[in-house]
């Protein structure tokens, strides 16, 4: 139970130093977003120019190494990244399994982030973006609706 507490801790912190990075770059990001085949990214977000990102975050080696589904969010972004806190090993992210061609890594704590890859831009089909751009921000409206107005909840469709 403390183990697992920790490793959500862990990837909280990884994630606001994420966030905290791309707000620098204004690059707006939402968490736990539910993708249309089923996953859930950990963050995802719009560039200034329209692209989607997507942040898988891994705090653990083990998570790291069992981790086969993260390919399925390769159809819903530009652009992929992995994102570590800065004690993670990372050097199974330079092998071919982890595809260093199409994803980057951002090393992030608490406080910051700082991309350590660039994740290379592999663009989606102009539909499909527009698509992926409308579905995270009705769910960013409805997630701001619902924390202004909690009794909203149980209308329209949920994420």
């Amino acid at each position: 139970m403390a183990d697992s507490i920790a490793k959500e801790q862990t990837a909280t912190r990884v994630a606001r130093g994420i966030a905290r990075l791309f707000a620098r770059n204004d690059i707006w990001c939402l968490s736990e977003m539910p993708l249309r085949n089923g996953r859930r990214a950990d963050l995802m977000g719009v560039d200034p120019k329209g692209r989607v990102i997507i942040v898988e975050i891994k705090v653990q080696r083990g998570d790291l190494l069992g981790d086969g589904k993260w390919p399925d969010y390769l159809d819903f972004c530009d652009r992929f990244y992995w994102g570590v806190p800065p004690e993670l090993d990372r050097s199974p992210l330079a092998g071919e399994g982890y595809r260093p061609d199409c994803c980057g890594i951002i090393v992030a704590d608490g406080y910051d982030g700082e991309i350590v890859r660039p994740a290379p831009l592999h663009p989606l089909a102009a539909a499909r973006r527009r698509l992926e751009v409308e579905r995270l921000a009705r769910a960013a409206l409805r997630r701001a609706t619902v924390a202004l107005d909690p009794h909203c909840a149980p209308w329209g469709t949920p994420e």
